[in-house]
């Protein structure tokens, strides 16, 4: 079967990888970004097409992959400034899909869902984890939210080209659902064990062995195994994804919750937590360098005493 015309639209950090890896797969591409310098670099290094303007893009694609920092920017790109005119949405034919990667609210993945079932769209949120190693190579973890079957027959082809596990997880935003609650976990998580190195390096531990031993015991977590013995201890700082996004997703979490009445109160410790931490170090930081406000509020640098 002939593959669908593809548009991709945010070739960032994340969505270059994945794009790339696309156009290598055969599927007739063309690309989108607010920086079209890159767009037109993308063209010259990957082949496919750059497109003008979103709407353009639309016209030449049959799917539509969206890698864009917040649903806002989703919203925007798809209907246009104002909703009448400009947006990739225009372009589309009745029939095309449009799988949404980016971190969204998931109340308003369902709010922008119906304005597109109105044209004819369906849409799908697909959002990832892994980080840019996992984009490169094609091994994402991807987050499937749909109530369109015949839109998700359609994606799927594209999804494993860019992800190694797909997980359907329900109907439309439960994907983006989802992408935020793990991340408020992971979040909670580092802001926990920053707290433990912080309180055991004043007390005499070495940070560096405080996270081999907690990478063999209970306290074991993605962060004692990867962001602090990678990016933390050696001050390095260079995961891919920015403090911004991660306080962006975790804002998401805490939201939801509140617009279901839950109580979490942890939820809303750690949102604040990592509002504050983006407002001191800066939302372009990476996001493991959120450790320094903690170690200015204790006058501690959490860093292996033997230079390790």
């Amino acid at each position: 079967m002939s593959k669908p015309r593809l548009g991709f639209v945010g070739i960032g950090n994340m969505g270059w990888p994945m794009a790339r890896n696309l156009a290598a797969a055969g599927f007739p591409l063309t690309v989108y970004d607010l920086d079209t310098a890159r767009a037109r670099r993308f063209e010259a290094e990957h082949g496919g097409r750059a497109a003008d303007d979103p709407e353009s893009l639309g016209r030449a694609a049959d799917v539509v992959v969206t890698m864009l920092p917040t649903g806002a920017d989703v919203r925007r790109v798809l209907l246009g400034d104002d909703g009448a005119q400009g947006g990739v949405a225009h372009g589309l034919a009745s029939g095309a899909v449009v799988i949404d990667m980016s971190s969204s609210d998931p109340i308003g993945t369902r709010d922008l869902g119906a304005l597109l079932a109105a044209r004819g769209i369906a849409l799908i949120d697909a959002p990832v984890s892994g980080l840019v190693a996992k984009a490169e190579t094609g091994t994402l973890t991807i987050m499937i939210g749909t109530d369109d079957e015949a839109a998700l027959a359609t994606a799927e082809p594209i999804l494993r080209v860019l992800g190694d596990r797909l997980v359907r997880v329900g109907r439309l935003g439960c994907g983006h659902a989802m992408k935020a609650l793990n991340n408020i976990v992971a979040a909670s998580a580092f802001a926990a064990t920053a707290e433990a190195l912080i309180v055991g390096k004043r007390f005499g531990l070495d940070p560096a062995v405080m996270v081999d031993v907690m990478s063999a015991s209970t306290g074991r977590n993605f962060h004692v195994e990867m962001s602090f013995p990678m990016h933390v201890l050696p001050r390095r700082f260079s995961t891919g994804f920015t403090l911004g996004l991660l306080a962006k997703d975790v804002s998401i979490a805490s939201g939801l919750a509140a617009a279901l009445g839950a109580t979490t109160p942890v939820l809303e410790l750690v949102n604040r937590i990592f509002a504050e931490g983006r407002d001191e170090v800066g939302a372009a930081a990476d996001n493991t360098a959120v450790i320094r406000r903690w170690e200015r509020l204790n006058g501690v640098v959490v860093e292996p005493e033997r230079g390790e």
